[in-house]
């Protein structure tokens, strides 16, 4: 096969409709520069989907590709099967015995796995939510098969290289009253107990602590968030740090400062 034919062909399975008459898991070809993105060794994914042929599709697609999946129809399930270390979470929204948003919330509080859902629900609502919630991308159905692997890669290689940089620089920083612990993830007010951050504010905000006062663009601080992904938006952005002000709160002195034409920068000193 030339390689414009296997390129037309790439494609052809790639780009999965869900709701199409397609009821087989297509045959799929790496792209080589996707092998560099992805994770060496069998990351574990579980995937969270009710509708059958796209759970089929889904969980054949992505054990082709290297990755060790489970797949699971119901909220129910989905516990069952996180009883097993688990890296990545396909996390569908509307399912039989619950609601994937809360879901989220469970899954972040006893797991480390990254969660990207996979979803009809499109209105912006809906994603900033996701993502302030838990996820590390919200993406729409229809799927595009190759963009959502190299999102599962990103995904998992972002938080693996966050976790070494953590526990290799062992980072706990004060500033203000506060200290954000890069290690655990956790950030501490003045009476030693932990502020509840959503996973994108303890991004967010890890971001501007690390920068050392100097302002990060919006444009930056969304793939912060999202990693380069077109679902967040400025309008996001803006969301997480009205959401991080109102919880840093008690010193009297903004901690969050709004850099005109610019984005944002950390407002206090820095102290080890």
């Amino acid at each position: 096969m030339n390689v414009r034919s296997h390129d037309s062909a790439l494609r052809g399975d790639l780009n999965f409709q869900v709701g199409s008459q397609a009821h087989r898991t297509p045959k799929t070809v790496v792209d080589p520069a996707l092998k560099e993105l992805r994770p060496a060794g069998r990351e574990r994914l579980i995937v969270v989907e009710d509708d059958p042929v796209t759970r089929t599709m889904l969980v054949g697609y992505f054990s082709e590709n290297n990755f060790d999946v489970v797949g699971a129809s119901s909220c129910a399930e989905c516990r069952q099967a996180l009883r097993a270390r688990t890296d990545l979470i396909f996390l569908d929204v509307q399912l039989p015995d619950g609601d994937g948003f809360e879901l989220a919330k469970e899954i972040q509080a006893t797991s480390n796995a990254g969660i990207i859902f996979v979803t009809r629900r499109d209105t912006d609502v809906d994603r900033i939510l996701g993502l302030e919630i838990a996820g590390d991308h919200y993406v729409t159905k229809p799927i595009n098969l190759r963009d959502l692997l190299a999102r599962s890669a990103r995904s998992v290689l972002r938080r693996r290289s966050l976790d070494r940089k953590a526990a290799r620089n062992h980072n706990s920083i004060a500033f203000g009253d506060w200290i954000i612990d890069l290690t655990r993830r956790e950030l501490l007010g003045s009476d030693g107990k932990p502020v509840a951050l959503t996973r994108a504010e303890f991004d967010l905000l890890a971001a501007l602590v690390g920068a050392d006062g100097r302002p990060l663009s919006r444009d930056y601080l969304i793939e912060v968030v999202s990693n380069r992904q077109a679902e967040v938006d400025i309008r996001t952005v803006d969301a997480l740090v009205a959401r991080l002000r109102r919880k840093l709160v008690g010193s009297g002195t903004p901690v969050i400062a709004t850099v005109t034409g610019v984005g944002y920068k950390l407002a206090l000193s820095e102290r080890l």
